[in-house]
C-alpha cells in the first residue's frame, strides 16, 4: 500500500467503461493513473484529430471527468468538461472538454503536460495518460459482414467502423503497428501494485493497449497483480456473440504471456458461470463475482458497488 492511502493502481481502457472504473477506483485509492486508448476517429474527437493532428481527446476527457471529486467543485467541472454544444454552426457536436484539452495542448506543445495541467485545474483524483503519443487507427478482420457470404473475412478500418460493423470481429491490429508507448504510462505500469484492464468496448478500447508492443511487454513484466473487469453485456456490433468466457479468452489471445491474477464479473451477466470459472482457473487466475451493475441501467457499472468489489479484491475490506 502507498503512504497516500490505497495501492498504486493503473487502469487501462477507454470510453464509458474506463470512466465507470475510474469513478469506482478513486474511492479505493489516492494513487491512480488512467492509461487511455487514442484510436477514436469519430465525432468531436475525430474532427479535432483531423483538423489539428492531435491525439483524439474524447476518451481522455471522459477519464478526467470521472476523476473529478464528489464535491461542488468536482461535480461542476465534470459537467463543464462533458458539456456538448448543439447549434447550427461549426461548434455543434463539440464537447467543451475536448476544446479545452486541445487548447492546452496547442499552448504547451506537450500532450502529457497538457493533461496534467487540466487535471490540476479540475482537482482530479488521479492522473490521465494516453497509451501512445501518436494517433492510432484500429484495423479489424470481420467475418460475415455480408449475410449472403457468412464465412468471408473483410478488413474494416477505424474505431467507429469496428464498433458498429455487422458481423463478428475475428482480430484487431493497430496502424502504425509498433507505436512508441507513452514513457510515463510504461513507468506507471511497471511501478503499479494493481493493473485493472477493462471494462469497455473490448476490441476498440480495451485490447488496443495489448497491441502496443512496449506497453504489452510492460504488462507482462510488471510485478503488479492484474485484474480483468469483464463487461456487463455484449456490445452490439462488436461482441454480440461473445460470452464472458469468450471475452477473457480473446484478451489472452492478444497478449500471450500475460499473467492475470483476478477476473471480476457481474453475477447477473453469467449465463454459464461454470464455463468462465473453468477458463479463469485454467489461466491460473481467480474468479470473483459481485453485483456491480446499476439497478436502473443493467448495462452500466455502479461506481459505489464496483468500488466495494475492487476494495475486496485488493485486500482493503
Amino acid at each position: 500500500m502507498t503512504d497516500s492511502g490505497g495501492p498504486r493502481v493503473v487502469a487501462l481502457g477507454g470510453g464509458h467503461g474506463l470512466a465507470a472504473s475510474l469513478s469506482a477506483l478513486r474511492r479505493v485509492t489516492d494513487d491512480l493513473t488512467a492509461v487511455v486508448t487514442v484510436a477514436d476517429d469519430g465525432g468531436s474527437s475525430g474532427r479535432l484529430r483531423k483538423e489539428f493532428g492531435v491525439l483524439p481527446p474524447g476518451d481522455l476527457r471522459m477519464a478526467l471527468a470521472a476523476l473529478c471529486g464528489d464535491d461542488t467543485w468536482g461535480e461542476t467541472w465534470a459537467e463543464v468538461l462533458q458539456h456538448r454544444f448543439a447549434s447550427a454552426g461549426d461548434l455543434s457536436g463539440h464537447s467543451l472538454g475536448n476544446l479545452l484539452i486541445v487548447t492546452v495542448w496547442d499552448l504547451l506543445g506537450d500532450h502529457v503536460a497538457g493533461l496534467d495541467l487540466v487535471g490540476q485545474l479540475l482537482g482530479a483524483h488521479g492522473r490521465v495518460l494516453p497509451m501512445a503519443l501518436t494517433p492510432l487507427e484500429i484495423t479489424a478482420q470481420v467475418r460475415g459482414i455480408d449475410p449472403s457470404h457468412p464465412l468471408d473475412i473483410t478488413t474494416v478500418r477505424g474505431q467507429v467502423e469496428v464498433a458498429t460493423s455487422p458481423g463478428t470481429v475475428v482480430s484487431v491490429s493497430l496502424d502504425p503497428a509498433n507505436p512508441p508507448p507513452t514513457p510515463q504510462a510504461l513507468s506507471a505500469v511497471l511501478n503499479a501494485e494493481w493493473v485493472v484492464i477493462g471494462p469497455g468496448s473490448w476490441y476498440s478500447s480495451v485490447i488496443p493497449h495489448l497491441l502496443v508492443p512496449g506497453l504489452r511487454q510492460a504488462l507482462i513484466s510488471t510485478p503488479a497483480r492484474i485484474l480483468v473487469n469483464l463487461n456487463l453485456q455484449p456490445q452490439a456490433g462488436e461482441t454480440d456473440d461473445l460470452t464472458p468466457a469468450d471475452h477473457f479468452e480473446v484478451l489472452l489471445a492478444h497478449a500471450p504471456g500475460l499473467r492475470v491474477d483476478t477476473v471480476l464479473a457481474d453475477v447477473t451477466s453469467l449465463d454459464a458461470p461454470g464455463d468462465l470459472a473453468q477458463r479463469v482457473a485454467a489461466a491460473g487466475a481467480r474468479l470473483v463475482t459481485a453485483d456491480i451493475a446499476r439497478a436502473d441501467a443493467p448495462d452500466q457499472h455502479d461506481p459505489v458497488t464496483l468500488a466495494a468489489a475492487y476494495a475486496r479484491v485488493m485486500g482493503q475490506s
